[in-house]
């Protein structure tokens, strides 16, 4: 692969209205972006969504993506945050009534939603959700609590069914990616849409951390970093882009050797503030590996930006093969790579 085709493959790029637009094609053609995914809430059935993943694919050439296949994603989460839905779909109840069903029939309906999604083209689910909501607190909490996102109010009931709902999501060939790390659940604003969220009580070897512990130990493939700040874990930088989150603890604490995803550094109001080109900079220096757009024009200036710094900083080209060949492992394991 080439340089440039090997940054194209750090970035998860949103379909704006569900669609594969002239503007998406010509981002992906011009900056090689290797994955995709789906933004909206759809109700247009899995027939539809398979036609839009079919023509991304299509878009995997050798002048490209070197021929890599794309990851196609959606947050298939349950309740509220299910983007996709019709025919095709089932309705997949919230990750708090997924909590009341026992863990074993939870991951055979998971593997049965998974399906679903295999046949509409999805490969990738932003899901599970491993943030622990307090018992008693889930209307203060707007990310998680208030929207039913949480699998309980403990860290064993969320551990037990979050890991359930990815081993099922597994069983039907379908790569998941855990979030929030290293939690959502003690915040109150929701990061899309609010500057400055911060969690002034988890630690480093907070207790609240064992569902992304055991979803590290179960094996999920990639984990999701929040885009709030951790007071007592790293005072000054957003956890996407701590190097205390994602190296000492998500790394060298938990062990995690998978691939790091950023939470959406494209339109959120928690990142208006920072240039394009340092959100992509700072999470890949921090360690993150898979960055994700929700929007083109972010997504051209973060790719350019990795792209002028990888050619006169051979450290910087070094970290960004590194990110690359993550996401690159992961794509072999989902048969997206035909050498």
């Amino acid at each position: 692969m080439t340089e440039e085709q090997r940054i194209g493959q750090l970035f998860l790029l949103g379909l704006a209205n569900d669609q594969l637009g002239a503007a998406e094609t010509s981002a992906i053609r011009t900056y090689h972006f290797g994955s995709v995914w789906f933004v909206e809430q759809s109700t247009a059935g899995a027939p539809a969504i398979r036609g839009v993943a079919d023509a991304v694919q299509a878009l995997a050439t050798a002048d490209t993506t070197a021929s890599v296949g794309f990851f196609v994603a959606a947050n298939q989460e349950g309740g509220i945050i299910q983007s996709l839905s019709g025919p095709g779909f089932s309705t997949i109840p919230s990750a708090l009534d997924q909590s009341s069903v026992d863990p074993t029939t939870l991951r055979l309906r998971a593997a049965q939603w998974g399906r679903e999604l295999l046949s509409s083209g999805v490969n990738l689910n932003f899901a599970p959700v491993l943030d622990v909501v307090p018992p008693g607190t889930d209307e203060q909490n707007a990310p998680i609590g208030a929207l039913r996102r949480g699998y309980g109010h403990d860290p064993a009931t969320v551990s037990a069914h979050a890991v359930a709902f990815m081993k099922g999501m597994a069983d039907a060939g379908i790569v998941t990616s855990g979030k929030h790390f290293p939690g959502l659940g003690r915040v109150t604003g929701n990061t899309d849409f609010t500057a400055a969220v911060v969690d002034d009580i988890t630690t480093p070897n907070d207790a609240y951390l064992a569902p992304f512990r055991d979803a590290i130990a179960a094996g999920v493939p990639m984990v999701m970093v929040a885009l709030a700040k951790y007071q007592k874990i790293d005072a000054t930088e957003l956890a996407v882009f701590s190097p205390a989150v994602v190296q000492q603890m998500l790394r060298v604490s938990l062990g995690f050797n998978g691939v790091v995803v950023s939470d959406d550094l494209g339109a959120t109001v928690a990142v208006a503030n920072i240039a394009p080109a340092d959100r992509a900079i700072n999470f890949l220096l921090a360690g993150g590996d898979f960055i994700i757009s929700k929007t083109v024009a972010p997504a051209n200036a973060m790719a350019a930006a990795i792209s002028a710094r990888a050619s006169s900083d051979a450290a910087f080209r070094a970290r960004v093969d590194d990110a690359a060949l993550r996401v690159l492992r992961a794509k072999i394991a989902s048969g997206l790579v035909r050498c």
